[in-house]
Protein backbone atom coordinates (compact mmCIF):
# COMPACT_ATOMS: atom_id res chain seq x y z
CA UNK A 1 0.00 0.00 0.00
CA UNK A 2 3.00 2.41 0.66
CA UNK A 3 4.03 2.34 -3.08
CA UNK A 4 -0.15 3.24 -4.17
CA UNK A 5 -0.39 5.97 -1.17
CA UNK A 6 3.48 7.55 -2.61
CA UNK A 7 1.74 7.79 -6.43
CA UNK A 8 -1.11 9.10 -4.61
CA UNK A 9 1.25 11.90 -3.13
CA UNK A 10 3.52 12.19 -6.14
CA UNK A 11 0.33 12.90 -8.62
CA UNK A 12 -1.12 16.10 -5.66
CA UNK A 13 2.54 17.28 -5.84
CA UNK A 14 2.38 17.26 -9.65
CA UNK A 15 -1.24 18.83 -9.34
CA UNK A 16 0.26 21.67 -6.99
CA UNK A 17 3.46 22.41 -9.81
CA UNK A 18 0.82 22.42 -12.42
CA UNK A 19 -1.35 25.25 -10.86
CA UNK A 20 1.86 26.98 -10.00
CA UNK A 21 2.62 27.21 -13.75
CA UNK A 22 -1.00 28.06 -14.37
CA UNK A 23 -1.08 31.41 -11.86
CA UNK A 24 2.61 32.21 -12.33
CA UNK A 25 3.51 31.66 -15.95
CA UNK A 26 -0.13 31.15 -17.50
CA UNK A 27 -2.46 33.81 -15.73
CA UNK A 28 -2.51 36.50 -18.58
CA UNK A 29 -2.44 33.55 -21.92
CA UNK A 30 -5.09 32.60 -23.13
CA UNK A 31 -5.01 29.19 -21.58
CA UNK A 32 -4.74 30.31 -18.30
CA UNK A 33 -7.77 32.75 -19.09
CA UNK A 34 -9.87 30.46 -19.87
CA UNK A 35 -8.97 27.45 -17.12
CA UNK A 36 -9.87 30.38 -14.56
CA UNK A 37 -13.05 31.76 -16.71
CA UNK A 38 -10.83 35.54 -16.54
CA UNK A 39 -10.92 38.52 -18.51
CA UNK A 40 -8.21 39.82 -20.22
CA UNK A 41 -8.90 43.44 -17.64
CA UNK A 42 -9.29 40.87 -14.36
CA UNK A 43 -6.35 38.56 -15.14
CA UNK A 44 -4.09 41.49 -15.66
CA UNK A 45 -5.47 43.63 -12.15
CA UNK A 46 -4.94 40.15 -11.08
CA UNK A 47 -1.59 38.66 -12.13
CA UNK A 48 0.28 39.35 -8.78
CA UNK A 49 -1.97 37.86 -6.70
CA UNK A 50 -2.37 35.10 -8.65
CA UNK A 51 1.28 34.96 -9.45
CA UNK A 52 1.59 34.88 -5.55
CA UNK A 53 -0.71 32.40 -4.61
CA UNK A 54 0.97 30.04 -7.61
CA UNK A 55 3.98 30.53 -5.51
CA UNK A 56 2.64 29.09 -2.47
CA UNK A 57 1.41 26.18 -4.36
CA UNK A 58 5.21 25.70 -5.43
CA UNK A 59 6.16 25.57 -2.04
CA UNK A 60 3.14 22.88 -1.44
CA UNK A 61 4.10 20.88 -4.18
CA UNK A 62 7.96 21.07 -3.03
CA UNK A 63 7.25 19.69 0.63
CA UNK A 64 5.16 16.80 -0.72
CA UNK A 65 8.33 16.03 -3.02
CA UNK A 66 10.84 16.38 0.08
CA UNK A 67 8.91 14.10 1.87
CA UNK A 68 8.48 11.63 -1.11
CA UNK A 69 12.65 11.73 -1.52
CA UNK A 70 13.01 11.27 2.24
CA UNK A 71 10.89 8.80 2.54
CA UNK A 72 9.42 10.84 5.78
CA UNK A 73 5.72 9.88 6.74
CA UNK A 74 5.44 13.29 9.03
CA UNK A 75 6.59 15.65 6.29
CA UNK A 76 3.99 14.04 3.49
CA UNK A 77 1.06 14.10 6.57
CA UNK A 78 2.21 17.61 7.03
CA UNK A 79 2.08 18.92 3.24
CA UNK A 80 -1.37 16.46 2.75
CA UNK A 81 -2.73 18.14 5.49
CA UNK A 82 -1.82 21.90 4.65
CA UNK A 83 -3.19 21.11 1.02
CA UNK A 84 -6.34 19.62 2.43
CA UNK A 85 -6.96 22.75 4.55
CA UNK A 86 -6.32 24.90 1.83
CA UNK A 87 -8.49 23.30 -0.34
CA UNK A 88 -11.55 23.50 2.01
CA UNK A 89 -10.90 27.00 2.32
CA UNK A 90 -10.97 27.85 -1.27
CA UNK A 91 -14.33 25.92 -1.65
CA UNK A 92 -15.71 28.12 0.62
CA UNK A 93 -14.51 30.78 -0.51
CA UNK A 94 -14.15 30.61 -3.57
CA UNK A 95 -15.53 27.91 -5.72
CA UNK A 96 -16.45 24.38 -4.74
CA UNK A 97 -14.58 22.67 -7.05
CA UNK A 98 -11.37 23.10 -5.56
CA UNK A 99 -12.68 20.70 -3.03
CA UNK A 100 -12.86 18.16 -5.49
CA UNK A 101 -9.84 19.38 -7.86
CA UNK A 102 -7.28 20.03 -4.52
CA UNK A 103 -8.39 18.40 -1.01
CA UNK A 104 -9.92 15.19 -2.25
CA UNK A 105 -6.93 14.10 -3.89
CA UNK A 106 -5.05 14.88 -1.00
CA UNK A 107 -7.55 13.60 1.64
CA UNK A 108 -7.22 10.14 -0.68
CA UNK A 109 -3.33 9.98 -0.45
CA UNK A 110 -3.30 10.65 3.34
CA UNK A 111 -5.93 8.12 4.17
CA UNK A 112 -3.81 5.86 2.06
CA UNK A 113 -0.96 6.99 3.60
CA UNK A 114 -2.39 5.25 7.09
CA UNK A 115 -3.31 2.39 5.88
Amino acid sequence: MGTVANVFVGLVAALHLYFLILEMFLWNKPYGRKTFGLTPEFAAASAALAANQGLYNGFLAAGLIWGLLASDFYVKIFFLSCVIIAGIYGAVTVNKKILFIQAIPALIALVLLHL
